[in-house]
């Protein structure tokens, strides 16, 4: 290239991978982001997000995504005003329609509509597993959705185990069933000698709901990432109990500390675990303890390891973002 092209980068959610995505952009681009607070709760700041992407929008060659929301929507409509080119990262929970746990983004006609309008108006649709691309496909057939798995760079962690089994998820209470924290709580009753925990966000309600059925459970909030992989380091068996997960990447960077993995045989999960970890069914107590006990005997903690750093490298997933970048860019 005689110079480098512009990416605007639009994004409600300040997750670790996708501030990866944003940096490797930045290794070839100019890259201009929209904050990642949520700007839209009342008309002075839908307002102010609209002007900030129409801004964004004119500045850049293309525009690049995540989740389709309604920031995806204006960023989308306004780019094909002025016929600027668009690329979308769908996140799953968008697509997701789990109705028993009020869970999915188009629960709603508006949503529905609006989502449709994303999908069927992006000029390039990315999803990050099988699963995904076949959950998208169900809303809109003929879609052509591209899949680039999320990456991770490879730990190098001396790796010292402990008597501890994780999962990271939010136990509030829109989510914690869903994420399997009940089941994760009712196993740990069975397994005296080790220090459960839970990661991630938790209310005073849902704290005290699994606490009732085993206290000795921890849970350790909200962690920078430094801190979540310091358990994972030290932790033997890492679950993710969910209904559903459209990718996994807490699953994946546990994996590639050498926790073994037990999952439910659901969503994308099996496509990231293959055959270095142990299955149950979602809700399953006595099939997830099984499990659990299985991964706490085994020898997987090497396999789940080299899987997850040789099969889900960053440097895939640059590659093949940079060549989709270039590819929207000049044709």
């Amino acid at each position: 290239m005689d110079k480098k092209s512009k990416i605007f980068v639009v994004a409600s959610y300040n997750a670790a991978y996708i501030l990866r995505d944003i940096e490797l952009l930045r290794k070839y681009y100019y890259v201009k982001v929209i904050g990642c607070n949520d700007n839209h709760k009342n008309v002075i700041n839908i307002f102010r997000t609209i002007i900030e992407i129409t801004k964004g929008v004119c500045w850049s060659d293309v525009s690049y995504i995540w989740f389709a929301d309604f920031r995806a929507f204006v960023t989308i409509l306004f780019a094909k005003i002025v016929r600027k080119r668009t690329t979308l990262v769908v996140g799953g929970y968008e697509v997701a329609h789990v109705p028993e746990f009020s869970y999915g983004g188009y629960l709603g006609i508006v949503r529905t509509l609006r989502l449709k309008f994303i999908l069927l108006n992006a000029d390039r649709i990315i999803a990050s597993s099988k699963y995904l691309q076949k959950e998208i496909k169900k809303l809109i057939p003929h879609l052509d959705v591209i899949k680039i798995e999320l990456g991770i760079d490879a730990q190098e962690n001396k790796i010292v185990k402990k008597p501890i089994i994780i999962t990271v998820g939010s136990a509030l209470e829109n989510i914690y069933k869903l994420k399997g924290l009940d089941i994760f709580a009712q196993c740990s009753i069975r397994f005296h000698s080790y220090r459960f925990v839970i990661i991630g966000k938790y209310d005073k309600k849902i704290e005290n709901k699994i606490l009732r059925i085993n206290p000795k459970i921890i849970f350790t909030g909200q962690l920078k990432q430094n801190k979540v992989f310091e358990w994972m380091n030290k932790s033997i068996v890492y679950c993710q109990l969910s209904y559903v997960e459209s990718f996994g990447v807490a699953l994946l960077e546990a994996m590639s500390f050498g926790c073994v993995p037990v999952v439910t045989n659901r969503g994308a999960m099996p496509e990231i675990v293959g055959d270095t970890g142990f299955y149950t069914e979602f809700g399953n107590v006595e099939i997830t303890i099984k499990a659990i006990e299985k991964a706490l005997k085994s020898k997987k903690s090497s396999e789940s390891q080299k899987r997850a750093t040789y099969k889900f490298p960053s440097i895939k997933r640059e590659s093949k973002l940079q060549n989709l970048i270039e590819n929207i860019i000049w044709n």
